[in-house]
């Protein structure tokens, strides 16, 4: 991962945008010698959104599996008829 001070973002933003499309790498962005931000190109951007809503969604089952709300195959069928009508 190539990392960049907020300088250089500023001034050089195309050049660094345009390397980011290119290598899909992460650039961190620094301000005053600390981490402040990290660079990433939309595809990488939209994927961990996905990625972050599967796992909520897997999360939220555990949670549901854990706390007893489970349903029946034939009771899941009738809500998913009814989901899908």
């Amino acid at each position: 991962m190539k990392t960049e001070l907020v300088t250089t973002l500023k001034r050089h933003a195309t050049r660094i945008l345009a390397k980011l499309n290119e290598d899909r790498s992460p650039v961190l962005i620094t301000e005053h010698g600390r981490p402040a931000a990290y660079l990433v190109d939309v595809g990488t951007f939209e994927g961990m959104q996905v990625r972050i809503k599967i796992l909520e969604g897997i999360a939220r089952g555990e949670k549901a599996i854990h706390e007893g709300r489970v349903l029946s195959h034939k009771q899941a069928e009738k809500k998913m008829k009814r989901w899908l009508s």
